[in-house]
């Protein structure tokens, strides 16, 4: 089993970006955590972080051909990328979306995610151990299917 994990826009600024709302980890420490949960489930993760949209759909894209589910924090893209949004629905692989603070808490423009619909579904506000949630609920939806 192979999973994609893309995290979006200023995610690499995580540990030092706003603190009160994302909290003093890494996305380095995140990745770290979530390989060793990977290793464990005896699960092949590729860990990537961009900035740019069009990067983020190309990925998405490919991954028909490579991987057996997405997980994805498409951070801020979240709520302005329809093109997220239908690649995410073309490649029709199960994903599930992370965020680390519970948008359906925050300012009125975070609450709407464009890219749910085209995923399983959605993590938010449980901080970086809402990675591992995706990861074993993914790993747990693929077996399921096999």
């Amino acid at each position: 089993m192979k999973l994609l994990i893309i995290n979006g826009p200023n995610l690499q600024l995580l540990g030092s970006r706003e603190q009160s709302i994302y909290g003093d980890v890494t996305l380095a420490e995140i990745e770290a955590d979530i390989s060793t949960i990977a290793d464990d489930l005896k699960v092949t993760i590729d860990f990537r972080q961009s900035n740019h949209e069009g990067e983020i759909v190309d990925w998405i894209g490919a991954a028909k051909a490579e991987f057996d589910g997405i997980i994805i924090n498409p951070a801020a893209y979240t709520h302005t990328s329809v093109a997220i949004l239908d690649a995410l629905a073309a490649v029709d692989l199960p994903a599930i979306e992370v965020h680390l603070s519970n948008i359906h808490a925050r300012e009125e423009f975070r609450q709407q995610s464009i890219t749910a619909p085209a995923c399983l579904g959605q993590i938010c506000g449980l901080g970086p151990g809402g990675y591992e949630w995706a990861l074993r609920a993914l790993h747990r939806h693929l077996r399921a299917s096999e």
